[in-house]
């Protein structure tokens, strides 16, 4: 078994860190404070084609794995991006897998280029305000028109909407009293994010702040037929593909967050003298650095190897989940020690590391909470009875 990275991936990780050396602390520390989308950073990676790292060729991507996609989000949260820098580009990465295996080669040529080349931003609107993770009960809904769809509905906590063109959007096409099973009866669509028919309405929140989080209230949104992902009334199959790359790549930034907060608080326990000594020479302080190191490298093992199922076709949902549970806990973890270890430096803006722990807060809560993951760790594979 081999753990040590193809020289593509080594290539990978080391272009991603000197195209993120452009934006330094500095900059991310002002994007914290005006919450201005990072379009230059944006640019900088879709102009140099890394927003296709994991689309086909033949629609202008690279054509890799998820395995690198992760190699390359890791590299961004971990250049001190943290979760600002990643999240401008996520959904670019994995977001449109649903239209790559299940879109008509037609609505493939039209929408995946333009994501690629990073000409258009696209936005994910699933979850809603009185549905939370229970996806079968959301009520928004698209009735059938002549000329394809309209839509009216709401959804909650979707991210970029303030910037992007697109939404791959989920919605009922038949109520849920008259469909066989819960996950039945729901389509998916790629359509123009029409704001003369959505009002986005942002929600004011603990991190991130440069990459947006809002409210989407759905008022008779024209949708041709052409704009559905597959066939109506597979949607949720089709979404489920595009959940284990999700909580992969998700668990991929929160092992780099982890790491830029250990860098942190590692070299100002080498420098900082207090007493005559620098505190690094304190068990106190080496102990719970020494433990992050152990849980985000634990943590890291897990992330590749959920990815390299993923992209051998082999099962990897008990993988991408554990792997999402562990790196967001190794983060925080990591993040509040950081914290401890500055002290009062670390309650301060200019030392960065209180913006990773508020950030680190983002994969202990999405895409799935720790609670649902340990139930389905329980259920699939421990075997013990569905406990909701």
């Amino acid at each position: 078994m081999d753990f040590s990275l193809t020289e593509d991936q080594s290539m990978i990780v080391s272009t991603i860190e000197k195209l993120c050396s452009d934006f330094d602390d500095e900059y991310w520390l002002a994007r914290d404070a005006d919450g201005e989308f990072p379009e230059d950073f944006f640019q900088q990676l879709s102009g140099s084609g890394w927003l296709g790292i994991a689309m086909p060729t033949e629609y202008g991507g690279a054509g890799m794995g998820i395995t690198e996609a992760a190699l390359m989000m890791q590299t961004i949260s971990q250049s001190g991006a943290g979760f600002t820098g990643a999240s401008a580009v996520h959904m670019n990465i994995f977001g449109l897998n649903p239209v790559v295996r299940f879109g008509s080669d037609e609505l493939k040529s039209r929408a995946l280029p333009p994501l690629v080349n990073g000409q258009q931003k696209a936005c994910f609107g699933v979850t809603e305000p009185n549905a939370g993770l229970d996806t079968t009960k959301l009520t928004t809904f698209a009735k059938k028109t002549p000329n394809g769809y309209s839509v009216s509905g709401r959804k909650i906590w979707i991210s970029t909407a303030q910037v992007a063109d697109k939404i791959l959007l989920l919605a009922r096409t038949t109520p849920l009293d008259q469909v066989k099973k819960p996950t039945e009866g729901l389509s998916l669509f790629y359509t123009d994010l029409d704001r003369s028919k959505v009002e986005v309405r942002e929600i004011e929140k603990l991190g991130r702040k440069a990459v947006d989080s809002n409210m989407l209230f759905i008022d008779e949104l024209e949708i041709p037929e052409c704009d559905r992902v597959g066939e109506e009334g597979k949607g949720f199959e089709y979404i489920l593909h595009g959940l284990n790359p999700e909580r992969i790549l998700i668990a991929a930034e929160a092992v780099g967050l982890g790491k830029i907060a250990l860098h942190k608080a590692t070299q100002y326990a080498k420098e900082r003298v207090v007493f005559g000594r620098p505190i690094g020479m304190n068990q106190g302080i080496q102990h719970p650095l020494a433990q992050c190191w152990m849980q985000l490298e634990a943590a890291e093992l897990m992330v590749m190897k959920a990815a390299v199922s993923y992209d051998k076709d082999l099962p990897c949902g008990a993988y991408a989940n554990s792997a999402k549970y562990l790196a967001a806990e190794a983060a925080f973890n990591a993040c509040q020690v950081a914290i401890q270890t500055l002290g009062g430096m670390g309650y301060a803006k200019e030392y960065h590391v209180e913006r990773y722990l508020r950030e680190s807060f983002i994969p202990r809560i999405a895409p799935v909470s720790p609670q649902l993951i340990m139930c389905f760790i329980a259920e699939k594979v421990l075997g013990l009875p569905k406990s909701y």
